[in-house]
């Protein structure tokens, strides 16, 4: 807005209209006194002042406005059509005037004269108002860095430090000097002026050197740098106390060394152990059947020659029976223990290897009668003598434990999947074997599923179904040794059906993978 200041109204309407015609929106004042107390209540981008006025004239009411804060600098422009010899134009400019124009007015010249001082005061607002902005801006940003927990500065493009927090002064003297690095880590203000010259993004540990207690504390310094456009205008920094975190994970790591020897010279004796039980369970094995093969020869010979009554032939069969359980139940012993061995996997053909156990049981299936399907099963990176034994007990159960009268069927499947779970989809990109081992036996309860893996464990007496309930025992134990899984699901006198799930390549990936869906299945 533009204030008119003459005492003559048609002055003042003649001005108003040449302004409005130009878009100018405009304010008068009849006197001096007038128009000082509007200067004092509004805002103008520019005032033209009559200089021949009574009371005040325009030079008074010119040196008021200049001497005020708040109205210094709005533009003034004196018009007089009396007073226009030199002496009163350098009076204006004296008294805080722009510009003094003699009357008549040009009104062309009067518009180009307000256009461009218009202008001029709007940029020289907006300019103001900006750098108001700013200050606003950068003291809320201090007050943030002040209430920062972290010591916390900024710098100038060129890396000269601006402003520092209170935190600064624990470990530098100044805002001008820089802390102390460790002796280890060099010089911190040459690094300092190497990073703003890269012009990159910082972060580091560091240890600086508390001025009070002469300690180097880590601290992790983190440098941004603040850019406009394409500009680099700041750098804001931190540095955070990290001592007592890094002397945690320190102790940390020094335990955890320390465990690990523990449990590594753990492991050495456990291989002691385990070496020396395999050495006692072989020994133990050849001593005590070397009796029981005594006992069998010698007792199938006098069954064979001697004569006595049935009474005697029924306790000597009980006998013989006996003799051979036991031996069945020490060979099963030692192949349990000897599963603790260390073994070579290779990449071996499960088909081939089930064909081997089938034609091994070829006189119990031709004696049941039973029929066995077995479907293409994929190359396993495996210890092929572990996966003869694994199928063989399993097998030799299905057809063990089949239904009275009724021919055992057993069919074997396979399919790839992505996780080792049982109902996970088949996935031809996977990286697990399921094999699936269903039959028409007699079937067991759910409720005894995770017992039917333990060693010793049967769920059928001994006179109905022989066996040392040891094989199943066996199989797990051969899975575990592959990084693998295994289950069964049944129902009594529906058949059982046993999931075997094993990685198609041996890896600690798989270990770790098997080990994750445990936990989430016992969970």
């Amino acid at each position: 807005m533009i204030l008119i200041v003459d005492d003559k109204p048609e002055n003042l309407y003649s001005l108003k209209q040449i302004l409005e015609v130009n878009s100018f929106q405009t304010d008068t004042a009849q006197s001096g006194e007038e128009a000082l107390k509007k200067v004092l209540k509004n805002n103008y981008a520019l005032i033209l002042l009559d200089v021949q006025m009574p009371g005040m004239d325009g030079f008074e009411v010119a040196e008021s406005i200049s001497s005020l804060n708040r109205t210094r600098d709005i533009p003034i422009i004196f018009l007089s059509a009396v007073n226009t010899h030199k002496r009163f134009v350098t009076k204006g400019f004296e008294s805080g005037g722009v510009d003094y124009i003699t009357k008549p007015v040009d009104p062309d010249i009067l518009i180009l004269k307000v256009r461009n001082l218009h202008n001029l005061y709007e940029k020289t607002d907006a300019l103001k108002k900006a750098e108001k902005a700013l200050t606003a801006t950068v003291n809320e940003l201090h007050t943030t860095l002040e209430s920062l927990p972290q010591i916390a500065f900024t710098a100038n493009a060129q890396g000269k430090i601006e402003f520092v927090n209170s935190g600064w002064f624990q470990y530098a003297a100044t805002m001008g000097t820089f802390p102390v690095l460790h002796p280890d880590e060099g010089n911190l203000e040459v690094k300092w002026y190497q990073w703003i010259r890269e012009g990159q993004p910082v972060e580091t540990e560091v240890r600086l050197k508390d001025l009070i207690t002469g300690v180097y504390c880590y601290h992790l310094l983190r440098i941004i740098p603040v850019r406009v456009g394409d500009q680099l205008v700041k750098w804001v920094g931190t540095l955070t106390d990290i001592h007592h975190q890094k002397s945690l994970n320190e102790l940390l790591e020094l335990k955890v060394a320390e465990r690990t020897r523990e449990l590594l010279e753990i492991n050495r004796e456990l291989e002691i152990t385990n070496h020396d039980l395999q050495q006692f369970a072989s020994v133990a094995s050849h001593d005590l059947k070397e009796p029981l093969r005594k006992i069998l020869f010698f007792g199938n010979l006098i069954k064979d020659r001697a004569s006595f009554d049935d009474t005697i032939g029924i306790y000597l069969n009980k006998i013989l029976r006996s003799s051979e359980r036991m031996s069945n139940l020490i060979g099963d012993l030692l192949n349990f223990t000897r599963l603790s061995a260390a073994d070579i996997f290779e990449i071996s053909d499960i088909n081939r290897i089930i064909d081997e156990i089938l034609n091994d049981l070829e006189l119990t299936i031709l004696e049941k009668r039973a029929t066995i399907n077995v479907e293409p099963i994929p190359r396993l990176e495996v210890v092929p003598g572990l996966m003869h034994q694994l199928f063989l007990n399993i097998l030799s159960n299905a057809l063990k434990f089949s239904r009275p009268g009724i021919p055992p069927v057993i069919n074997i499947q396979s399919e790839i999947i992505k996780d080792p779970v049982l109902d996970s989809p088949a996935a031809s990109y996977g990286s697990f074997c399921r094999i699936t081992i269903a039959d028409n036996g007699i079937g067991f309860d759910e409720q005894y599923r995770d017992k039917i893996f333990t060693i010793f464990q049967r769920l059928n007496a001994q006179v109905e179904y022989e066996g040392t309930g040891i094989g199943l025992a066996i199989a797990k134990k051969i899975v575990d040794k592959h990084n693998g899984l295994i289950d069964a699901r049944s129902q009594p006198g529906e058949g059982a059906t046993f999931y075997i799930i094993l990685p198609l390549r041996q890896s600690a990936e798989s270990r770790t993978t098997i080990d994750k869906n445990l936990i989430a299945h016992h969970s």
